[in-house]
């Protein structure tokens, strides 16, 4: 698919330059948001397909774009590295119609949020034996939907949940979602889901009185771990809760990891089989009994196959003794880059001008919405000679923007997306 629109004069070689040719460095070594680093000095499995289709077309407006093999790769080397562990995409990562159906082609199952991701996977082909309900906060209507249809698996924090579940899902089999305490994760995700484990255990007893089956644990490391070390003190914690409930009288089978395997964004991080056959290796030695073992990987999945093209509007400075500019971008937190929020994700940019001096800037997007502004505290490294009409190239972009992107806020339409 070919858009028309805004024709991009060095993209070619800008985009070939940044494709993956060398080894990784360590995993906690920062790197600089410039497009001076070389990207050899980065590792990726991921090839540049969709680089070269941003390089080679031209976009009317932000448009993401996502390499199917790309994403066939990267999920076969986490199975590779997960395995006796089954994977269950998280769906609300990137719920494109082609992904999913690659994703079942490949042999995946898929954890859904809501009813309309669970609507998504069957439009896919997938069986309602390869969907679980992972949201711990569900509409009771949504478990009807989900158990008339074959769903069994449900997660669950919290009493009244289980109450819906025993009414709406009589018998159905529930992973309890734990609050653990890591702090390591660019996105720490154990404040609003999960429960304590002294709560858990009251839980386990509630649910078998209900007729429900408790099946297991989950839990959420945080996303975007970028070290299996930083597992470690998660998965002590959870084991030491699952020998409690097995002394307790509790029979738990089944041990949800949830997700966490990161992508490369401004930092390198080990390569996704390496990576997850380490984080099995630290699970296998606290659970080696345990019968089943399922993971939710998202961004690991699907973020680096993709990357957003996108223009600069805008180069100002707020004062003539201001040190920084600002770079304004057609995309913005609320039309894709909400993951900048706090400074979180910090995307690798690049443009066709990386053969000249960079200097510090603020970047923001185009909203009339002072919080808008994408990276200020730490401000990125952009040419000098950035000005409007300059194409940039948002790398690493292919997990949570087109699902993050508003209907249209300010008049600025939903990111397009194309699956090549």
């Amino acid at each position: 698919m070919e858009l028309s629109g805004h024709i991009w004069p060095g993209l070619l070689e800008m985009t070939m330059n940044a494709q993956v040719t060398g080894a990784a460095v360590a995993a906690d070594q920062p790197l600089f948001d410039s497009p001076s680093v070389k990207q050899s000095d980065l590792h990726s499995t991921v090839q540049a397909r969709h680089l070269d289709y941003i390089a080679s077309h031209s976009f009317e407006r932000p448009t993401l774009v996502v390499d199917l093999e790309a994403v066939s790769a990267q999920y076969r080397a986490l199975a590779r590295g997960l395995g006796r562990a089954k994977i269950h995409y998280a769906v609300k990562a990137n719920p494109e119609a082609a992904i999913l159906r690659r994703l079942v082609q490949l042999g995946a199952h898929f954890d859904a949020a809501s009813r309309a991701e669970i609507e998504m996977c069957l439009e896919a082909d997938a069986t309602p034996a390869q969907i679980s309900f992972g949201n711990t906060i569900k509409r009771p209507a949504d478990i009807a939907f989900a158990h008339d249809l074959g769903i069994t698996h449900f997660a669950a924090d919290a009493r009244e949940e289980l109450d819906k579940l025993a009414t709406h899902a009589p018998g159905a089999h529930v992973c309890l979602r734990l609050i653990v305490d890591n702090s390591a994760a660019d996105w720490p995700l154990s404040r609003k889901f999960g429960c304590t484990p002294d709560k858990a255990l009251k839980l386990m007893s509630y649910a078998r009185d209900l007729g429900l089956q408790v099946e297991g644990l989950s839990f959420h490391v945080g996303s975007q771990t970028r070290a299996p070390e930083m597992w470690d003190g998660t998965l002590d914690q959870v084991a030491q809760l699952w020998q409690r409930a097995q002394s307790a009288g509790h029979a738990l089978r089944l041990l949800n990891i949830g997700g966490g395997f990161p992508a490369q964004y401004d930092r390198a991080v080990m390569p996704p089989e390496s990576y997850a056959s380490e984080v099995m290796k630290r699970v296998q030695t606290r659970f080696a009994d345990v019968a089943h073992i399922m993971a939710e990987p998202g961004r690991g999945l699907v973020a680096e196959a993709g990357a957003i093209a996108a223009e600069v509007l805008l180069v100002s400075k707020k004062h003539e003794n201001d040190l920084h500019r600002w770079v304004y971008l057609d995309i913005g937190k609320f039309s894709g880059l909400a993951e900048t929020m706090d400074e979180a994700i910090r995307y690798r940019i690049t443009t066709a001008r990386d053969h000249e001096p960079v200097g510090p800037c603020v970047l923001a997007g185009p909203s009339c919405d002072s919080a808008d502004v994408l990276y200020e505290k730490q401000p990125v490294l952009l040419p000098l000679g950035l000005r409007a009409g300059d194409a940039v190239v948002i790398h690493a972009c292919g997990a949570y923007t087109s699902t993050y992107a508003t209907v249209g806020f300010n008049g600025f339409p939903p990111l397009d997306v194309i699956v090549i």
